[in-house]
C-alpha cells in the first residue's frame, strides 16, 4: 500500500517581526472579553476570526465525541496516538485506516476487526536514495459476529495502551480490546455466533474443546472460546456460539524455531492459561530519583478481568527498548517479528518494569575553549545577531518556535563569555514575542492561543503544518515556547511566575504532554507514545502505513524544555515528566531512528538512519525533501544542551555521517551547522576542522554561526559524551578525551548545590552558575554560565594578586624556591617543558617552592591557590601543581594534594590556575603543623614548550590554616 502522505513542507515564512527590546518589557493589554485569564497571559475561548478548526471526515467531524460511547472515559480524547483514526476519521467517515499496534494489526470494517501478523518486509526505493521499508496490513482474518453490519465503528474506552472499538449494527454488537505488545485480541459479542473470517481457508492443527488452533495468511493463530464451547469450521468461517457466554479472544503466535504441529499446540496450551484474563486497562508509572544517580524506573501494569478461571496474568511481547532495559522479570526464547525489531514475550505477568539511567542535559555545552584568538571569533558573531537574535522568524507557531530557539542558544553563549548586550537583547526578543503570544488581546486574530473543548487542544494561530485542523506537531512546536521560557526565567523569574507568565507555559506543557492525570481538559501525554517509548507527530494517524513522525530531535526537544522549565521554576513533576519522556525516547531513537546496533532494520534496507519512523516501517525520507542532508539532519536539529543523547554512541555518529556523505555524493552542501555538530558528537576535531575550512555557509533557519562555532569548538577541546558516568543532579554531563574527564553540572537555582558523580567526583555549583572540573579557569556571566576567563596579550611582568586576608596563613612562591609569607617583588621563573610525553600527576622538571618551621592550626578548610602562568605561543601545555604537608617536620608528608593540570592556551598573557580545577588525587589528612614543612611542586604535565611562572608578589597559596 502507498504511503498517504500530508503536506509538510518547511519553508521560510514570511511575517513581520516585533521590535526587538533591551531591558524589561512593559506591554499595555486590553484582554478579549472572552478570554481566559491565567497570571498575566490569556488565552481565548472563541476562535479568531478565519480560523481553521480540528475536524475529522472533511467538516463534518467538529466533534470527536460523536464517535465515542458513553462507556468511554470523560474529558478530552487522545489524539496523535497509534489508533487515532479510530476517532479523528480523517480519511473515512465510519471505520479507521489500519492500526499498527505490534505485534498485531488491526483493520476495522463494516462486519468486524480485521487482524495481520506480516513478517516479511515491502521494501522500495534504492540503496542510496529515498527508500521505504513496511510491514504492510495484510488481513490474515476477520473476527466479528455472525451477520454484523455496522454502519460504523465508535470508541468504547482506552488506556495507556489500549483501545476498545465497538460496532453495533441494531440487532449486534462486537466490543474489541486491542492494544501495543498484545498477541491477544479480546472480544464480548451479543446478537449472533462469533464468526472468524479468514483469507483463504484455514489450514487446523489443533480443534479440541473451546480451543482451535490454525494457520490463515501464514500465521499461525488460537481462538479461544469459553469452557464448554467448541468451535466449527466451514469454508473460510469459522464460528462458535461460546456456549451463550458472549466472550472469546484471538492470539496470533509467535515466531519460533519448531513449525512442528506438537510445537504449536504446547505454546497455544501455556497462551490458553492466560486467554480469558482480558486486559481491561493499561497504566504506566515511572518514578525519577536524581539522589540514585539519575535511575528512572518505569512500570508498565496490565489491569485483567478474568471471564472465566483465576488467571490475573497476561502474555506481553516488549519492544527492543523495553527487554534491554527489563528489570526483574524474565523473556522467553520466542520473540515476534515486528516493524521495530524483535518483539521478546513475557507470560503470565501483571506488570514489568525497566530501569534506565537519566544521563543529564545542559543549557548549553560549557565555554572551556572561549578564550584568546577564538573568543574573538565568537564576539563578532555574536555582534553580527545582536540587532536581530530571532532572525525575523515568524508569523506562524513553527516558525515562531524556530526563532525563539535561535534566540535562546544566542542568550546562553553570550552570557558565558559575559557579552551583557548581546544577552540582554536576545532576551528581550524572547520576552516580547513570547509575552504577546502568551496574551489574547482585544481585536487579535494572529499571535495567540485559542482552546478548542471538543477536541481539547490549545492551537497557536497562525498554525503551521496542520498544527490547528489536524493538531499535528504541538510538541514540536510547543517545545521551543517552553525552551526559551526557561532561559527567560533563568534572568527574569518573576516573567516565569504562576502569577505573571508562567501558568501559560505551563499550558502549552500540558497541551502537547499533559503530565497530570487529574487534569481532564487535555489528554494524558497527548503526543507521546507510552509503550512505543516515542512521539507521534500526526494528530490523526489516518494513514495506510499508521501513525508518523519524522523529527525525533524536536520531539526531545520538548523533552529537554520540560526538565529545563521544571528545573528552574522548582516544579518537580513537570521536570520528572521531562526525564521520563526524553530518557525513553532517548532509547526508542537508538533502535527505531538509528538502529544504532544495526538489528531492527530489515538487512535489505541498506540504510543506517531512517527520516521517518511509520507504524508500519521507517522511511529515508521526509515530507519536505528528498536531500541526504536534510532526511538524515531533520532527526539532528535542533542542536541543544539537551541533545547530547545524539552523542551516546560515539561510534554510531560517523556512521550515520558517512552514510550522508556516501549518499550524497560528497560533504553536505545544506544544513552544514547541523550536521557539522551531530557529526562533533563523534568526531569534534573532524567537525571543528571542517568549520574552519568552511565558514561560509549559510546557516539553518534556526541556527546562528555564533551557536555553530561555541558547539564546535568546546567539544573539540571536551570530547565525547561519557555515558559511563551519571550523577545526582539533572543538569549534568561527563565529557571525555584522551581518557581525561570532565566533569559538568549546571544549577539555575538561587542556592548553591553540590553535585556528585558516579565515579565519586564531587562539584560545588553557586547560584546560577555552570562549573567544570579540568583544566579549565571559570569565572562566570551574571547570569547561569560559568565560562573560562578570557586572556589578552598582558605585559611581560604581571599585575599582583589580590591581597590575601589579614591574619590567614598563606605562603608567595619566591624565585630560588622559597615559599614565604611575605610578598616579594614581581618576578618569574621558567617551568620546563615536558617533552611531548605525558606526566599527569607524576612531577618531571619541576620547579620546587617550600617553608620550612611551619607552625599553624589547621581550620577544617580546603587548600586554594592562584598560580599566574603564560606558555606564550606553545600549544596545548598542561601545567600541573602538587602540594605535600608534613605536620611535624620529620621528613614523612602526611598529606598530599595533586590538582588537575590546567591546559593554557596559545595567546601571549598570563592566565589564572585556580583549585577550580579540582583534585586528581590525594592521601593522608591533613592536620596541624608543628615545626612542619611545606612543599609546593609546579611542572608541565604535557606539551612541548616552557611555560612561565609568576612569583613574587604573584601566584599564592591559600592555606587552610590560622
Amino acid at each position: 500500500m502507498p504511503v498517504k502522505t500530508r503536506n509538510r513542507r518547511r519553508s521560510i515564512a514570511a511575517g513581520a517581526v516585533l521590535a526587538l527590546v533591551s531591558g524589561l518589557l512593559t506591554v499595555a493589554i486590553t484582554r478579549t472579553a472572552d478570554a481566559a485569564v491565567v497570571g498575566a497571559g490569556s488565552y481565548t475561548e472563541t476562535p479568531p476570526a478565519g480560523a481553521a478548526l480540528p475536524s475529522g471526515c472533511g467538516a463534518l467531524t467538529t466533534n470527536p465525541r460523536q464517535y465515542v460511547t458513553g462507556n468511554a472515559p470523560s474529558g478530552a480524547v487522545p489524539t496523535n496516538d497509534w489508533w487515532s483514526s479510530l476517532l479523528f476519521k480523517r480519511t473515512d467517515c465510519a471505520y479507521s485506516e489500519p492500526l499498527h499496534a505490534h505485534p498485531l494489526s488491526f483493520d476495522t470494517a463494516a462486519g468486524g476487526l480485521g487482524l495481520s501478523y506480516t513478517t516479511t518486509p515491502s521494501i522500495s526505493g534504492t540503496a542510496t536514495g529515498v527508500s521505504e521499508y513496511h510491514y504492510h496490513y495484510q488481513q490474515d482474518l476477520q473476527v466479528g459476529v455472525a451477520g454484523l453490519n455496522s454502519p460504523d465503528v465508535k470508541v468504547d474506552g482506552w488506556s495507556d495502551w489500549t483501545v476498545t472499538p465497538y460496532w453495533s449494527d441494531g440487532a449486534r454488537t462486537l466490543k474489541a480490546t486491542i492494544g501495543h505488545g498484545l498477541p491477544f485480541a479480546y472480544f464480548q459479542i451479543t446478537g449472533g455466533n462469533a464468526q472468524l473470517t479468514t483469507a483463504g481457508a484455514p489450514t487446523v492443527w489443533s480443534n479440541s474443546g473451546g480451543v482451535i488452533g490454525f494457520t490463515a495468511g501464514g500465521s499461525d493463530y488460537v481462538a479461544y472460546a469459553p469452557s464448554g464451547a467448541t468451535w466449527a469450521v466451514s469454508g473460510t468461517s469459522i464460528t462458535s456460539s461460546l456456549a451463550g457466554r458472549g466472550y472469546f479472544s484471538v492470539a496470533v503466535l509467535p515466531t519460533t524455531s519448531s513449525t512442528s504441529t506438537a510445537a504449536k499446540q504446547a505454546l497455544a496450551g501455556s497462551y490458553g492459561t492466560y486467554a480469558h484474563a482480558h486486559v481491561t486497562g493499561t497504566r504506566i508509572s515511572y518514578t525519577y530519583s536524581p539522589s540514585g544517580n539519575n535511575a528512572l524506573n518505569t512500570t508498565y501494569s496490565f489491569t485483567t478481568t478474568a471471564r472465566e478461571g483465576s488467571a490475573s496474568g497476561t502474555v506481553v511481547a516488549l519492544y527492543p527498548h523495553q527487554w534491554k532495559y527489563l528489570s526483574g522479570s524474565t523473556t522467553i526464547a520466542d520473540s515476534y517479528v515486528s516493524a521495530r525489531g524483535a518483539m521478546r514475550v513475557i507470560t503470565g505477568a501483571s506488570s514489568f518494569r525497566t530501569a534506565m539511567t537519566f544521563r543529564g542535559v545542559l543549557p548549553e555545552v560549557p565555554g572551556v575553549a572561549n578564550s584568546g584568538a577564538d573568543l574573538t571569533t565568537l564576539t563578532n558573531y555574536l555582534t553580527a545577531v545582536q540587532a536581530n537574535p530571532e532572525d525575523n522568524r515568524g508569523p506562524d507557531t513553527y516558525w515562531t518556535g524556530k526563532g525563539l530557539g535561535r534566540a535562546a542558544r544566542i542568550a546562553e553563549i553570550a552570557d558565558q563569555v559575559g557579552n551583557t548586550a548581546v544577552r540582554n537583547s536576545a532576551l528581550a526578543a524572547i520576552r516580547s514575542r513570547l509575552t504577546n503570544w502568551l496574551t489574547a488581546s482585544s481585536g487579535e486574530t494572529q499571535s495567540l492561543f485559542y482552546y478548542n473543548a471538543n477536541w481539547g487542544t490549545l492551537i497557536g494561530y497562525p498554525a503551521s503544518y496542520g498544527s490547528d485542523q489536524e493538531l499535528n506537531d504541538h510538541h514540536f512546536h510547543y517545545g521551543y515556547y517552553v525552551a526559551a521560557a526557561a532561559t527567560l526565567a533563568r534572568f527574569d523569574p518573576a516573567w516565569a511566575s504562576t502569577g505573571q507568565y508562567g501558568g501559560m507555559i505551563d499550558l502549552l506543557i500540558r497541551d502537547a504532554n499533559n503530565y497530570d492525570r487529574n487534569d481532564t481538559r487535555f489528554p494524558y501525554l497527548r503526543d507521546f507514545d507510552i509503550y512505543a517509548g516515542h512521539d507521534w507527530a500526526s494528530g490523526h494517524g489516518s494513514f495506510g502505513s499508521g501513525n508518523n513522525q519524522e523529527s525525533s530531535s524536536e520531539g526531545m526537544n520538548f523533552a529537554n524544555a520540560l526538565i529545563q522549565w521544571g528545573q528552574v521554576t522548582g516544579n518537580t513533576a513537570v521536570r520528572d515528566a521531562g526525564v521520563f519522556l526524553y530518557t525513553t525516547q532517548a532509547a526508542a531513537i537508538q533502535e527505531y531512528w538509528f538502529d544504532s546496533s544495526d538489528t531492527n532494520f530489515p538487512a535489505a534496507f541498506g540504510h543506517s538512519t531512517v527520516g521517518m519512523v511509520w507504524g508500519s516501517g521507517g522511511a529515508y525520507a521526509t515530507w519536505f525533501s528528498a536531500e541526504p542532508e536534510m532526511i538524515q539532519g531533520i532527526n539532528m536539529l535542533p542542536i541543544t544542551g539537551g541533545h547530547l543523547y545524539l552523542g551516546y554512541n560515539p561510534a554510531y555518529v560517523s556512521v550515520n555521517y558517512n552514510e550522508l556523505t556516501r549518499n550524497n555524493g560528497g560533504a553536505p552542501t545544506v544544513w552544514q551547522d547541523i550536521l557539522w555538530e551531530f557529526l562533533a558528537l563523534g568526531n569534534p576535531d573532524q567537525a571543528l576542522a571542517n568549520f574552519r575550512a568552511n565558514s561560509g555557509f549559510t546557516s539553518e533557519e534556526g541556527e546562528s554561526k555564533a551557536h555553530t562555532f561555541h558547539w564546535l569548538r568546546n567539544l573539540a577541546a571536551l570530547g565525547t559524551v561519557d555515558t559511563s558516568v551519571s550523577a545526582n543532579h539533572p543538569l549534568t554531563a561527563t565529557f571525555v578525551k584522551n581518557g581525561a574527564r570532565t566533569y559538568v553540572a549546571s544549577n539555575l537555582n538561587s542556592s548553591p548545590i553540590t553535585v556528585t558523580f558516579s565515579t565519586g567526583t564531587t562539584l560545588t555549583v553557586p547560584a546560577g552558575k555552570t562549573v567544570t572540573t579540568g583544566a579549565w579557569s571559570w569565572s562566570g556571566g551574571s547570569g547561569g554560565g560559568g565560562t573560562p576567563q578570557p586572556t589578552t596579550p598582558g605585559p611581560t611582568t604581571p599585575p599582583p594578586t589580590t591581597p590575601p586576608p589579614a591574619g590567614a596563613a598563606n605562603r608567595y612562591l619566591i624565585s630560588g624556591g622559597g615559599l614565604s609569607g611575605t610578598a616579594a617583588g614581581a618576578g618569574s621563573v621558567s617551568v620546563g617543558s615536558a617533552g611531548g610525553g605525558n606526566h599527569d600527576g607524576t612531577p618531571r622538571n619541576q620547579v620546587t617552592f617550600t617553608a620550612t618551621g611551619v607552625t599553624n592550626t589547621y581550620t577544617g578548610g580546603s587548600t586554594a591557590f592562584d598560580l599566574f602562568l603564560d606558555a606564550g605561543t606553545s600549544v596545548g601545555n598542561g601545567t600541573q601543581l602538587r602540594i605535600s604537608y608534613d605536620l611535624t617536620g620529620d621528613g614523612t608528608f602526611d598529606r598530599v594534594e595533586t590538582y588537575r593540570y590546567f591546559a593554557t592556551d596559545p595567546v601571549a598573557g598570563y592566565e589564572h590556575y585556580t583549585q577550580a580545577a579540582g583534585l586528581a588525587s590525594s592521601s593522608g589528612t591533613l592536620g596541624n603543623l608543628r615545626n612542619g614543612t611545606i612543599r609546593v611542586e609546579v611542572w608541565n604535565a604535557i606539551g612541548n614548550g616552557a611555560t612561565t611562572l609568576g612569583v613574587g608578589n604573584q601566584s599564592i597559596i591559600r592555606l587552610p590554616l590560622s
